[in-house]
């Protein structure tokens, strides 16, 4: 069946009917009063535009307002129930699983060993059943999943790659496959680092800008580009993979894609941290991260971390030198990033960069100043908590929601 065509009256009720929602998930729940005037429909407009989004199950009554004479009006917020969807964050230790309804509510969680019965693909599955069950709920319920992988998604192909790193990495570019049949709801599949990025856009330091990058720096390093207020993925999925970006300071890597390693990562990630505090003779932290398959990166990441930790708090002597020569790793490949793309915000995140703060942060800034063309803002990550797995779920919230709210077919 067609739809109605462009400037009918149920495409205009439509995109009321939109921004009616939009409003009541961005303020919560909110009167016919309030409604009618951040929309500028009339009273009767708002009045039939709530009837129509409560009989379809997609606005709730929640309560009445107070603090005013007289009696409290009515309000109305969106209804949690009218959808629910999953993220998960795969990564070479632990997959971890969130539910959230469509307010983005996170309403169950689980987490569950990367290695195990099945393999990713089978502990996938463990997780977001125990999320599910969590909340109460079965696969039946999710609207969507969106999954968080290391290494690079190709839509075209459906292939992942740069994830040899997984347990079982021989076979890492069948995962989403695995992952669909395991799961068997709606799946999408997106890299890590791009989703932390969606994370910090929706909510976090990088909302009202529409052009940034995101350097994530933990287990791994690599990037994410906002270009427009989109993503920008490239042709295979690749884009952002900074670890293998030639870099000063570092021997060419040949046959970067087989090695799985490149200049940058080498110059900048986590063992270069390690390897320029031995020099300055700072003694490496005892060991405190995970162990067994797939935890050599985390291990790296976690000793990095400390080791910048301690320094950000005694920012002097072979500490203050630390955290200069690695601020010059770091500025030495953002400039490159920063000379092509020109963005309007750097975001410096994941747990080894998180671990220097604001005075490692600001030595990156000098040093970027003194490097690149144009010297955009520096600022550390705001969405603190799991990140990738926030991003996960946004990007299922955003997808859900233009379903659900698209009353234009009913």
């Amino acid at each position: 069946m067609v739809g109605p065509g462009p400037g009918t009256p149920g495409v205009l009720r439509a995109m009321n009917d939109r921004a009616a929602l939009d409003l009541l998930l961005a303020h919560g729940p909110l009167s016919r009063a309030r409604i009618g005037s951040l929309t500028g429909l009339s009273k009767p407009t708002a009045s039939q535009l709530l009837a129509r989004l409560e009989a379809a199950g997609l606005v709730v009554a929640a309560g009445t307002s107070t603090g005013r004479p007289g009696p409290g009006a009515r309000l109305y917020g969106v209804n949690p129930a009218a959808a629910r969807v999953a993220g998960l964050d795969v990564t070479p230790d632990r997959i971890t699983a969130a539910v959230a309804d469509l307010t983005g509510e996170v309403v169950g969680s689980s987490e569950v060993p990367c290695t195990g019965s099945g393999g990713p693909a089978g502990q996938a599955a463990r997780a977001l059943d125990g999320a599910l069950d969590a909340a109460g709920l079965g696969r039946g319920d999710l609207r969507r999943a969106v999954i968080a992988l290391p290494g690079s998604f190709d839509r075209r192909t459906g292939v992942l790659r740069h994830a040899g790193h997984l347990p079982d990495g021989r076979k890492s570019a069948a995962l989403p496959e695995e992952l669909a049949a395991a799961l068997s709801v709606p799946v999408g599949y997106e890299n890590d680092v791009n989703l932390a990025a969606v994370a910090e856009q929706r909510l976090g330091a990088a909302r009202g800008h529409d052009d940034f990058v995101l350097l994530w720096n933990g287990a791994g390093l690599g990037a994410a580009v906002v270009l427009g207020g989109r993503l920008h993925r490239g042709r295979t999925g690749g884009a952002g993979e900074v670890g293998f970006l030639p870099v000063p300071g570092r021997p060419l890597v040949r046959q970067a894609a087989r090695v799985g390693a490149g200049g940058f990562q080498e110059l900048a990630g986590a063992g270069a941290v390690v390897a320029l505090a031995a020099g300055l003779g700072l003694a490496p932290p005892p060991a405190d991260g995970p162990a067994g398959a797939g935890a050599g990166g985390a291990a790296q990441a976690a000793a990095a971390a400390a080791l910048l930790r301690r320094a950000a708090a005694e920012p002097e002597g072979a500490h203050l030198g630390l955290l200069r020569r690695y601020a010059t790793a770091l500025a030495t490949g953002l400039a490159a990033l920063v000379a092509v793309l020109d963005p309007e915000l750097v975001i410096l995140s994941g747990a080894v960069t998180d671990a220097g703060g604001a005075a490692l942060r600001d030595l990156v800034q000098a040093e970027l100043a003194d490097l690149a063309p144009s010297a955009p803002r520096l600022v550390p990550g705001s969405v603190r908590e799991r990140p990738v797995l926030r991003g996960a779920l946004e990007s299922a919230l955003a997808t859900a929601r233009d379903e659900v709210f698209d009353t234009s077919r009913r």
